[in-house]
């Protein structure tokens, strides 16, 4: 059995350091008040018990708070103040400096807490242990001088989730849409170097690379572009070839065959539409940004965005290529194609192409064979979203996320026509709703105390979402010249404050929310699957909606509701619960809580009834979120993948397909490989060979939105093991 050290290091528990603690408070209390030592070896192995049956690594504090309980128990009431006493001075000395061990550790490679906090970001490189330094420092100029401390303690506590706070210092925002367009058609700088408007498809690729390479590395989120601002350059492309076709021709002395000189035309096209989607993957896998990781992107596939027909024919074949090359995946260091976490793919089901024998029926069922290879893309419901996302012209618009989940309000603007790229978000501060749910109920079920806290608990996440707010506000668009001055978010002057994009809706800035199926069993003793419970949580969404609302008229703030995808915080979530509640059956006793709305994990459910149910509370959340199923392999049954697709189109907005998708390096294994428990801790290992070497091992796993390859807290793995298949 493993517990984390103050340090975040992990090692081996030992109870004979938890027999010498209480010795010591022992020894310091009166003869008369003191145990024997068979009580305190009781004391010392009913802790251990209880740290077993957590089944995860306990922290030292966390381990402490059981030694207290017990010594209670027992009724030693002087020893435990003892032992109290000394855990509070012990504590004074660490505070004066807990950053410097912090770093220490994770130079050294052996903080196991920051080694699972992103799982896309691999902690034993340079750039990668640079940038968690850095956050380290942040976090701790945040929560000592920039945060009030009641914000800070809750968010400590995990009543609240303060997120990127190793970002805050910086004037940085989360995530947006890339106004690709304007920066290819009328030209961007990038490191004072001033870019044109590209001549060829392959250059505006390479520049758009380029771009997000730069962007990524000027803010913290997600960041998502559009194939069809590349798709112009198709056609600037076929016009270049052609006329070097004619002058081949002429050179030879040759007048061909109209259909032949076209046939040569689009081969070569074909061919550089393939270099350069070439270069967007690979460059998007190998780049690594300002903060150690892959650019987080998001590449968007919308036919209809294309409103000139042979606009979208080009795009059509963009994106037939980008799939074709994703099914293909890339090469890991063993020279094995697997499946890569970025860029993330989006897929928009529409008319045009979800009806067998609509025009780009084909291009789906492509999509279908790349998911059901490679887990994505995702698939967004023009259909639907023209319903949900109707702006004050009344009309539906359909466009990207930001990232992977994060999605922009309606928006017109003074023109009176609908914006979408150039806009962002500001931050997320996420409400833990369990607590809430754990804090009215603890002594019995009380639904009025419940929304006496809820409303506490808002208004707390209400101040803190201000403080972000605040943050960026007078920032100067010279903080980054890429996203400010050079059209990626705005065309602002040198020196001018990004002030005026913070409101009127231009901007989001997003209500967080985690652990609404823990949150409604608690308070109604129902399933979130079930009438009564399926009621008090679209109540418990719409009092949410109501808040943002209210503080929206009042400041002229996007405020939005938001799915949060919970990564390593859903961990610190169920922690933060069991310690202030202890094991609640069906509400804490796992090592994880609930994404957003998300019926739980373990819950026999077919896919059908999930994105059903599960699309009433998508509505609600119009910040952003989304809905999956967990699949077997389909890769022989693509018929059921269009089923699903088919399903999604006519019944919710954003949605995914969960598949597997892994490699062992040591046996050459290609299926899935399986989670273990291995001395209370939970591994990854080859089902064939037993290699358990992660460093040995490529698995990719949907995380909450996007795909993680670089392995997960104890928390995320116990959740991942514990899904149930869908279909």
């Amino acid at each position: 059995m493993k517990i984390i050290k103050r340090n975040k290091t992990e090692v081996e528990f030992d109870i004979s350091k938890i027999i010498a603690a209480i010795t010591k408070a022992n020894e310091q209390a009166k003869e008369s008040d003191r145990m024997t030592p068979k009580q305190i070896t009781r004391i010392a192995e009913r802790v251990t018990n209880e740290c077993e049956n957590m089944n995860r690594a306990l922290s030292v504090e966390e381990i402490q708070d059981l030694v207290e309980k017990q010594i209670m128990a027992h009724g030693a009431y002087e020893v435990a103040k003892l032992y109290v006493t000394y855990r509070y001075t012990r504590s004074l000395i660490r505070q004066s400096n807990t950053t410097d061990a912090s770093i220490l550790t994770l130079i050294e490679c052996n903080n196991e807490e920051l080694k699972q906090e992103n799982s896309n970001k691999n902690p034993t490189v340079n750039s990668v242990q640079r940038d968690y330094m850095a956050g380290e420092v942040s976090k701790d100029i945040t929560q000592r001088i920039l945060l009030p401390q009641d914000i800070v303690e809750a968010h400590q506590q995990g009543i609240i989730h303060f997120h990127d706070s190793d970002y805050f210092a910086q004037h940085m925002h989360n995530c947006d849409l890339v106004n690709l367009e304007d920066m290819l058609q009328n030209g961007t700088v990038i490191s004072g170097t001033m870019i044109e408007k590209p001549h060829s498809f392959s250059t505006a690729c390479n520049i758009a690379t380029q771009i997000i390479a730069q962007v990524a590395s000027n803010q913290y989120g997600g960041q998502s572009i559009s194939l069809t601002h590349l798709a112009p350059f198709v056609q600037i492309s076929r016009e270049k070839i052609s006329k070097k076709v004619d002058l081949e021709f002429e050179e030879l002395g040759i007048i061909p065959p109209e259909d032949k000189k076209r046939q040569i035309v689009e081969q070569r096209l074909h061919e550089e539409i393939e270099r350069g989607v070439q270069t967007i993957q690979y460059q998007v896998v190998t780049l690594l940004t300002t903060n150690g990781q892959a650019p987080f992107v998001t590449v968007f596939m919308y036919l209809n965005e294309a409103k000139d027909p042979q606009l979208k024919a080009d795009l059509a074949m963009i994106i037939e290529e980008v799939l074709k090359q994703r099914i293909q995946g890339v090469k890991n260091e063993a020279g094995v194609y697997i499946t890569p976490a970025f860029p993330k793919l989006i897929y928009v089901l529409e008319e045009d192409n979800i009806k067998e024998g609509s025009p780009y029926y084909e291009l789906t069922r492509l999509a279908a064979k790349c998911t059901a290879k490679r887990m994505v893309p995702d698939y967004i419901s023009e259909k639907v979203m023209l319903q949900l996302k109707v702006d004050k012209n009344g009309n539906g618009n359909c466009y990207t996320c930001m990232g992977c989940r994060s999605f922009l309000t309606p928006y017109v603007d003074e023109n009176g026509k609908p914006k979408y790229y150039g806009r962002f978000n500001q931050g997320v501060v996420t409400i833990n709703l369990v607590d809430v749910a754990c804090s009215a109920c603890c002594e019995s079920r009380d639904e009025d105390k419940f929304w006496k806290i809820l409303d506490e608990r808002l208004e707390l996440c209400h101040r803190a979402l201000r403080c972000r707010h605040d943050r960026l506000a007078g920032t100067l668009s010279d903080a980054a010249p890429i996203l400010w001055q050079y059209g990626a978010l705005a065309r602002l002057e040198k020196g001018e404050p990004i002030t005026k994009l913070l409101y009127g809706g231009y901007s989001t800035i997003s209500l967080g929310y985690a652990g609404l199926w823990e949150c409604v069993y608690e308070v109604t003793g129902k399933k979130l699957t079930e009438p009564e419970g399926e009621a008090f949580g679209l109540k418990v969404m719409e009092a949410l909606n109501a808040a943002c609302a209210k503080w929206k008229a009042a400041e002229n703030i996007d405020y939005s509701i938001y799915g949060t995808p919970l990564e390593s915080t859903t961990y610190k979530f169920a922690k933060a619960l069991q310690r202030r509640f202890g094991i609640i059956k069906g509400v804490t006793d796992k090592n994880y809580i609930t994404n957003s709305y998300h019926i739980h994990v373990t819950e026999e459910v077919n896919a059908f009834e999930k994105l059903k149910l599960e699309s009433k509370f998508q509505r609600l959340s119009p910040g952003g979120a989304i809905s999956y199923i967990e699949v077997p392999n389909m890769q022989n049954n693509i018929d059921a993948v269009m089923d699903v697709m088919k399903f999604i189109y006519d019944n919710i907005m954003y949605a995914e397909l969960n598949t597997k998708s892994d490699y062992c390096q040591v046996c050459g294994y290609d299926g899935e490989i399986k989670i273990e428990e291995r001395d209370h801790k939970l591994v990854w290992v080859c089902p064939k060979c037993g290699n358990d070497d992660e460093n040995k091992l490529n698995v990719a796993r949907r995380t909450c939105g996007y795909i993680g390859t670089q392995f997960w807290n104890q928390g995320r793995t116990q959740e991942i093991r514990d899904r149930v298949m869908h279909l």
